[in-house]
């Protein structure tokens, strides 16, 4: 059984809608990018719109994933988007050095004016919005002459004020277009029709970057041999030096260095993993034989001073939602959960808060109570540790009524293995509020390392100490 329902995992929303199939892809650079040819790609999109399924297409070439990596709302706008396509050498360069071949480059210079082609056929119709005044009309221009019956249900151009979006949202839906096409550049675009998903009518959007210049001519194209060799980006160089010298000049070798950090990101977490277990094997496994005598000092004290066991066993939530027994010292009375019905409006957390905390609990025993301000009482996980249930660092493993109530978001915490201590345990404890504690959850799980884990351990010693947050 698993608690874990939903995975805090970008997943492409629309590629749900009524459970139409999506194009198979790679994982690349952290996004799940096309892989396919031509014609799949083009047969998958009229598909779409046959059905009637809401589609969003971004494409991603080089400096598509420079501009990513700094920008999340871009970067949340391209992976979330129905399908990513591959534009450029630099992403096929980027597959291969992760030992992957890319079926085609999936250009939108070369694919949308594939695309009106089977529209025209269809009896579609497109609208373009983008570009300087003027260039969307001698675009739309340029695919009627090739495509004869396409339909231009209209066309904008794409300098508008934001207090103008909503007019041109209407003009759009107004139009009765089947596809959108958007010329508002990098990362204007994308973001542009992530943020209107639900208000925009055509039935597919796609991003189109500069296919409006080179339609209407004001921006000519490599020859095909340059184009063919994948340096198409030295001859857009060559014709705007100064605008673009930073996009290829710096932008290229950034992309290839972010590409091959990603390359090697699976090899390096591997070692990681395998430090991270060697040194919780190493550390638990001497914990226990040190800690051994007070323990069970500790537990005899327990067993003297309250009724009950003095070692409890409690079902906890683990990795990926997988429940998994836990050990602690018993701190409480026997009857203590048969208690906490009634206390629940002193709750530090709130009544209907997901955790039950409570600064000054009656149900803790005397020497419960010192056992928590010491953190004595969660030794025993050394245990759960050493079998490899739980790790010395790690989101606090939590209870299954508890993790039943996560929302998708909160779910994110059980991506990684449940620890001893924590992020949060060592910048506050019990003392912050939920929310801020799975923030620092999703925090450590984001950019968990062996090295942060040493840092969090050095302090946990004085957050033990203090004992600020522990009751």
């Amino acid at each position: 059984m698993s608690y874990l329902s939903k995975r805090d995992a970008l997943v492409p929303e629309l590629n749900r809608h009524a459970g139409q199939p999506s194009l198979p892809a790679i994982r690349l650079l952290g996004l799940d990018v096309a892989d396919a040819t031509a014609e799949t790609a083009l047969n998958w999109i009229c598909s779409r719109i046959r059905s009637g399924t809401p589609t969003r297409i971004a494409f991603l070439n080089a400096h598509c994933a420079n501009v990513a990596a700094a920008d999340a709302g871009y970067r949340r706008a391209i992976a979330t988007a129905s399908a990513l396509l591959p534009d450029g050498s630099g992403v096929a360069i980027a597959a291969r050095m992760q030992g992957q071949r890319l079926s085609a480059n999936l250009n939108g210079t070369d694919l949308v004016p594939a695309l009106c082609g089977r529209l025209a056929h269809e009896g579609r119709s497109v609208f373009l919005l983008g570009a300087a005044p003027g260039v969307a009309e001698a675009a739309a221009a340029a695919l009627q002459a090739r495509h004869p019956g396409l339909i231009i249900a209209g066309t904008a151009h794409g300098f508008f004020t934001p207090e103008q979006e909503d007019e041109v949202i209407r003009t759009v839906n107004n139009s009765g277009a089947d596809v959108l096409l958007t010329a508002l550049g990098v990362p204007a675009q994308d973001v542009f029709l992530e943020r209107n998903v639900g208000r925009l009518r055509p039935c597919v959007a796609i991003g189109v970057g500069a296919l409006f210049d080179f339609l209407a001519e004001r921006v000519s194209r490599a020859p095909s041999w340059l184009r063919a060799a994948g340096l198409e980006w030295t001859w857009r160089l060559a014709q705007e030096p100064a605008r673009l010298a930073r996009r290829y000049v710096l932008g290229n070798p950034a992309f290839l260095a972010r590409a091959a950090r990603s390359a090697a990101a699976p090899a390096l977490a591997r070692v990681d993993a395998a430090a991270k277990r060697a040194l919780d094997i190493t550390a638990a496994g001497a914990g226990l034989v040190a800690l051994a005598p007070m323990l069970l000092t500790v537990m005899a004290a327990i067993r003297l001073t309250s009724q009950g066991p003095a070692l409890l066993r409690q079902t906890r939530i683990g990795q990926d939602g997988k429940p998994f027994t836990l050990l602690k010292l018993r701190s409480m009375y026997q009857d203590a959960e048969a208690r906490r019905a009634a206390l629940l409006a002193s709750n530090q957390h709130g009544q209907a808060g997901v955790t039950f905390k409570m600064r000054h609990d009656p149900r803790v025993t005397p020497l419960g109570r010192l056992l928590r301000r010491s953190s004595i009482d969660e030794l025993p996980q050394l245990w759960n540790v050493l079998v490899g249930d739980m790790s010395l660092v790690g989101p606090r493993p939590q209870l299954p009524h508890e993790v039943a109530r996560y929302t998708q978001r909160e779910t994110g915490r059980l991506a990684a293995k449940p620890g001893l201590t924590c992020l949060w345990q060592v910048s506050g404890r019990a003392d912050l509020p939920f929310e801020r504690q799975v923030e620092l959850d999703l925090e450590y799980v984001a950019t968990r390392s062996v090295l942060q884990d040493i840092r969090i351990l050095l302090r946990t010693v004085p957050a033990v100490l203090s004992a600020r947050g522990a009751y």
